[in-house]
């Protein structure tokens, strides 16, 4: 078993692009989880980077904020309260176009690991 609460990541994970990740369950967070939870902050002006997985499928439930979404060739807007599920091979972006952070969990099964992500050119 495991508790953790986000405010006890005391160096979470700050891409390039601008997000702010929280690894709360997962391999990458050390406990082996065959499945991973992250909180994740976008700052607005900042977005994650094109990129897909090639085994993971992924979910994100946006908790505060708004995310622009961009799925392969779809584009539509995440609120509060809406969840987006996102398969493997599936290039994806989300990106914060307003005043406040967005903020968001991201949920992979298998566990993330980092081997797992690939960037493509926007």
């Amino acid at each position: 078993m495991k508790v953790i609460h986000r405010d006890e990541i005391k160096t979470p994970l700050e891409t390039a692009s601008g997000e702010i990740i929280f690894e709360l369950i997962g391999k990458a967070a050390g406990d082996g989880s065959n499945h991973s939870l992250a909180w994740i902050v976008i700052p607005p002006g900042k977005s994650s980077a094109p990129h897909y997985h090639k085994v993971s499928q992924e979910t994100y439930y946006i908790l505060a904020g708004e995310g622009q979404m961009q799925v392969d060739e779809a584009s539509f807007v995440l609120k509060p309260g809406q969840a987006c599920f996102i398969e493997p091979q599936e290039v994806h972006q989300i990106s914060n176009r307003k005043n406040e952070d967005l903020i968001f969990l991201a949920i992979c099964v298998p566990s993330w690991v980092p081997e797992d992500s690939f960037e493509v050119a926007p």
